[in-house]
């Protein structure tokens, strides 16, 4: 009996033991009866999937309040005066953004590139062309404002565009205003993660401390004006549910001739 003979031997005889412990083996189940997840057609390349509210596609600006300084040029939204809001309000969210720093580059540090994208209008994941432009680490491009840096920096060189693909969870306030539970942010820069899970610590202001202070369950997303020609592009977002379902029995076990009983 050669070699070869013996290992297929040998893995049919282990391929047929595993089947067979999983056929005599008991299933668990957790007794929850599960809603169907929805059916969406996905974007190829970065566009919008099909359940986005789409706040960009490089026509017009009517997706925004406050934009009237602002302008569309080939494609791209330019930051002028003012800080635009969307219209619509989110809370927990899915968030795509496109954006590009101004070229030939102009100043250094914060004067450089600098703008935000502002989650409830509240909470700012820094813009700012951080490509070979040194600053306070939790200043530049990916951090949370004045909280902390991105893991790594992720820039593209000035004209060149950056993604921001951004997961983020609402801050839960109890009635009497106190904290019930904070804001997440998970962000990935150019495809690479700067942010995981990165609980804040309140607002992000230059002024003071991070504080939270009770406010709406939704609240609009801003771009900000910070005197930069910073553009806009393939802006997109999607309110974000957990997978719903009921509790309808106690977790148990089936055996394979279906008789259930419960878990120990």
């Amino acid at each position: 009996m050669n070699a070869r003979y013996c290992l297929i031997l040998l893995t049919a005889i282990t391929a047929s033991f595993v089947l067979q412990t999983q056929v005599d083996a008991d299933e668990y189940l957790n007794g929850i009866e599960w809603k169907a997840p929805a059916i969406l057609t996905p974007g190829a390349a970065g566009s919008a999937p099909s359940d986005a509210v789409v706040l960009f596609d490089g026509k017009d600006l009517s997706a925004w309040n406050g934009a009237d300084n602002w302008k569309v040029v080939d494609g791209a939204m330019v930051a002028g005066r003012g800080s635009p809001q969307t219209k619509e309000a989110f809370g927990d969210c899915q968030l795509h953004i496109e954006w590009s720093a101004p070229t030939p580059p102009k100043g250094s540090g914060q004067g450089r590139g600098n703008s935000g994208v502002f989650l409830m209008n509240t909470y700012e994941i820094q813009v700012l062309d951080s490509y070979d432009n040194e600053t306070y680490h939790d200043g530049q491009a990916g951090a949370i404002y004045k909280q902390t840096p991105p893991q790594v920096n992720a820039m593209r060189p000035p004209g060149e565009w950056n993604v921001y693909d951004i997961i983020w969870t609402a801050p839960k306030f109890n009635e009497d205003g106190s904290l019930k539970s904070p804001a997440y942010i998970t962000a990935i820069h150019n495809g690479v993660l700067i942010l995981n899970h990165f609980e804040l610590k309140g607002d992000t202001p230059y002024t003071r401390p991070p504080k939270y202070t009770k406010h709406a369950d939704r609240l609009p997303i801003r771009l900000q004006d910070h005197g930069n020609p910073t553009r806009f592009r393939n802006v997109w977002i999607r309110e974000i549910k957990a997978a719903e379902g009921k509790q309808v029995k106690e977790p148990f076990l089936r055996n394979n001739k279906g008789e259930e009983r419960p878990v120990e």
